[in-house]
């Protein structure tokens, strides 16, 4: 039987958005290569996607081979999609549109949210980039929620994690490294009251002198603000969507009339001033100046000997770690909603090989028993601020191949995955053999074609 692979349809999502780098050469090439059901695959999108990797990856391509590869995705991408309006699945133009304006502001942040850097760059404004690449994406998701329908269920039974470790080779079971699972509960320092007056005086002092007059805006943010990023452009955030601020910032920023300057407020980084430069629908354009109220040496030396406090609380018994990281850990932390556990963002799981760990860990956890707790430990976060933490060791595996006492976790995700790609292969060749297939004879020297023909009880070919 073959199995079409999933990482093969998987890859159509990343592309997507891509389209548009070429979006000036797809009206050159509209031939029709081939047909699923009521779905039409284009040449040009075939030729869009190989340029893309061509110009990504110029070593590692083979026309022939990539372009059937291409068509092969597609024609899987497309078997989903006919399915999906088949069976009325539903994807609203609003969720649509969400998605394309999150990709396109990203875009637009990544150029200093100038509009005409974008229109040079893909010779269409964001609005028409939007409107080009709605049905493209909405396709997309209609292709990623039909395929999440067909294997939402699917999970590996304790017996079939079994069956499938047991038929693997033994010769072919991944050898794993040492690997470590941590938790952290993790304090940040809070200025004393004194520095968060002063910080507050401070923005008062900025905000009066613009609003008499004496100085700009721009001058004193490129001059006092402490968000670096913004200050140099004095003070610009550029075109931002509702929800990319903090709640307190959003407040007030969507209140403000166009070149009003906002009162003082306060938030997580500290006191704010905000002009409105102008706004558009749920997006607006502001500059803003912050003041960050200092941390003292007393801040510093008092939140660590609160931590501190914290862990012989911990270690008497008088609270769990768990529970200690949900009442006394810093809530913007990613590992705080999993209870202190760190997740690997390279693997998506808790486990992580000790070359992978930052130094300051890997010595803070180094002499550990797994269940013990580390000394308090000082870090510097993205911004360079000044946190504590406390580890606490929750595993440690010494170097091997896997196997069923060590790894049941990972061999329960390999099997799952696996039970997955068989269930959708079985579906595929259900909803294949019911379904109208055409494919230009230009693509049918491709190795894997002769299986869509073939499968497809309904098949003409040109």
């Amino acid at each position: 039987m073959k199995i079409i692979q999933l990482t093969l349809i998987t890859l159509i999502f990343s592309f997507g958005f891509l389209n548009m780098i070429h979006a000036q050469e797809s009206k050159l090439l509209d031939k029709v290569v081939a047909q699923v059901g009521g779905e039409f695959i284009l040449l040009s999108e075939i030729e869009l996607q190989y340029s893309y990797i061509k110009e990504t990856y110029p070593r590692e391509v083979h026309p022939l081979e990539t372009r059937c590869m291409l068509l092969e995705d597609r024609l899987a991408q497309s078997l989903l999609v006919n399915q999906a309006h088949l069976d009325s699945v539903v994807v609203s133009n609003e969720e649509v549109d969400l998605q394309l304006d999150a990709r396109i502001d990203r875009i637009l942040a990544m150029m200093g949210n100038d509009r005409e850097m974008f229109k040079n760059e893909y010779g269409m404004t964001p609005e028409e980039v939007k409107e080009d690449q709605r049905p493209s994406l909405k396709n997309q998701i209609l292709a990623e929620r039909m395929q999440m329908r067909v294997m939402a269920d699917v999970r590996a039974t304790p017996s079939e994690v079994i069956e499938f470790f047991n038929s693997i080779p033994r010769d072919s079971l991944p050898f794993y490294n040492s690997e470590v699972q941590i938790s952290e509960l993790v304090i940040v320092p809070k200025a004393n009251q004194e520095e968060k007056d002063r910080a507050l005086n401070r923005i008062t002092d900025l905000r009066n002198q613009i609003i008499s007059g004496e100085r700009t805006f721009e001058e004193l943010a490129r001059t006092f603000s402490d968000d670096p990023g913004s200050a140099r452009m004095g003070g610009s955030l550029g075109w931002q969507s509702r929800g990319t601020f903090v709640p307190e910032f959003e407040a007030t920023v969507y209140n403000l009339e166009a070149g009003e300057i906002s009162d003082p407020i306060e938030t997580e980084f500290g006191y704010h001033i905000i002009k409105l430069l102008e706004r558009r629908g749920n997006s607006v354009n502001a500059k803003h100046i912050l003041i960050h109220p200092r941390i003292t040496s007393d801040d510093l030396l008092l939140a660590k000997n609160h931590l501190d406090s914290v862990r012989n609380i911990i270690l008497r018994d008088s609270i769990p770690y768990e529970s200690a990281v949900r009442i006394f850990g810093n809530d913007q932390v990613q590992s705080y909603s999993n209870g202190g556990r760190v997740v690997n963002n390279a693997t998506g799981n808790t486990f992580f090989e000790v070359g992978e760990l930052d130094p300051d860990i890997y010595f803070a956890i180094f002499d550990l028993e797994v269940g013990e707790i580390s000394d308090v430990v000082e870090f510097r976060d993205r911004s360079g601020e000044t946190v504590y933490k406390i580890f606490k060791l929750l595993s440690r595996t010494r170097p091997h191949r896997a196997n069923l006492q060590e790894d049941f976790a990972k061999i329960k995700d390999m099997a799952t995955e696996y039970k997955r790609a068989t269930q959708f292969n079985e579906w595929l060749l259900d909803k294949l053999s019911g379904t109208y297939i055409r494919i230009d004879k230009s693509f049918h020297s491709c190795p894997n074609i002769e299986f869509w023909l073939s499968e497809s009880d309904i098949t003409r070919r040109p």
